[in-house]
């Protein structure tokens, strides 16, 4: 068998030689022979193949621990899963980043707000994204509506809405309820402080975040850490711990802190669209193409959380997004039991349909009601107007 060199292996592959001996090292990428004398490395024309992939993935940025599980695949099938699988977690890394760099570009220029553009002047709408014209100040309508639900024994959910800060915190373990109720009032203070500090805002909701981190952990007065949870009834087997999703109205933008499985949608002309990820285990197989979602909406460990407020635990990393609200906008905060038995479809439905937020709160409730209640269910509902028309409705609690 004619062996190649290791340059002219290196010039075939698109590979360094420097490159190939770190491989040989690694057992990546193992030379047929090594010369005992010289230390010179000779490779067969048959390892092309592997070297060749092993650049490109290379290429993709794939570290070295992933190219050696895609190297070690039997058939081409598993080799293209862990390579989707690799990219959907990198394209997952970089919504991230672009949300949190989205978060900055919006909160640094500043366009529309008062020191650099009035509302509804043409560059403030440029700014957004929407057509010149007059706008007035905005502001929020909204009211909130949470419900045992028709199987639970309790309600371990807790809600929040008023004129600055709409939230929903699901609690679970032993002690969900005290924990869901100690990180919704971590963050009550939002709705009544005084102007955000220009340029704070990142640190503000941080600070927040912590806050309610801290408060989960006196609220129980428990151990428990970081990992993976779930709000199933398994008492003996959970810490406790809650999810986070809250909105603060900075005036001119709603800034969006998320934590867990609760979600956040928003109807704008008659479309609904989902601004939460969740932080869950099944929703990162479908990320990574291990599951479609119709497998995961009947997997049985769709209820495990990946990130949550938990007892005894650090801060999580909290989602952090910032919109720029338009009139007619309606915003919907729920946990996780509206979702779990509704479809988009369904959700979208009863949003358009009820012209008042307490009402269309109180029909999403009955909705998951309808389809068995098998979990507690907490909405907010927040319609974007102009103050004119923005009394506030008192939030309305039944269990």
């Amino acid at each position: 068998m004619d062996l190649l060199t290791i340059g002219a292996f290196a010039r075939a592959a698109r590979l360094s030689p420097k490159a190939l001996r770190l491989y040989d090292e690694l057992g990546l990428l193992v030379p047929v022979r090594v010369d005992p004398g010289t230390g010179y490395r000779f490779y067969a024309p048959e390892q092309l193949d592997r070297a060749r992939l092993v650049a490109w993935l290379r290429r993709l940025g794939m570290p070295l621990a992933g190219i050696r599980r895609v190297c070690a695949c039997a058939t081409d099938a598993e080799a293209a899963q862990e390579v989707r699988g690799y990219w959907a977690r990198v394209e997952a890394e970089t919504a991230a980043r672009r949300d949190l760099a989205g978060f900055l570009l919006a909160h640094l220029d500043r366009a529309p707000e008062p020191a650099d553009a009035p509302p509804g002047s043409p560059a403030a709408a440029a700014a957004e994204g929407e057509p010149a014209g007059p706008r007035g100040a905005l502001a929020l309508r909204y009211a909130a509506r949470s419900d045992a639900g028709l199987v639970r024994p309790g309600n371990q959910d807790a809600v929040y809405a008023g004129r600055r800060l709409l939230a929903v915190a699901d609690g679970f373990g032993p002690a969900g309820a005290p924990a869901s109720a100690a990180a919704i009032g971590a963050l009550a203070g939002l709705d009544t402080a005084g102007p955000l500090p220009p340029g704070h805002l990142l640190n503000v909701l941080q600070d927040a975040v912590e806050a309610a981190a801290r408060a989960v952990g006196a609220s129980t007065g428990a151990g428990g850490g970081a990992g993976p949870c779930t709000d199933a009834d398994a008492p003996d087997a959970i810490p406790d711990g809650t999810t986070l999703t809250a909105m603060l109205w900075t005036g001119t933008h709603l800034a969006l802190v998320h934590i867990g499985d609760s979600r956040a949608y928003l109807l704008r002309g008659g479309e609904l669209f989902l601004i939460t990820h969740d932080h869950t285990l099944v929703q990162s197989m479908v990320d990574d193409g291990r599951l479609t979602e119709a497998e995961a909406a009947s997997h049985p460990d769709r209820s495990l959380l990946l990130r949550a407020l938990l007892s005894g635990g650090p801060a999580p990393t909290a989602d952090l997004k910032l919109h720029a609200p338009r009139p007619g906008d309606r915003y919907l905060l729920c946990s996780d039991g509206l979702p779990a038995v509704a479809g988009a479809a369904d959700i979208r439905r009863v949003l358009a349909a009820e012209a008042e937020p307490d009402a269309a709160a109180a029909a999403l409730v009955a909705l998951a009601n309808a389809a068995g209640g098998p979990d507690n269910v907490s909405c907010v509902v927040a319609d974007v107007v102009v103050p004119a028309t923005a009394a506030a409705i008192r939030v309305r609690t039944t269990t």
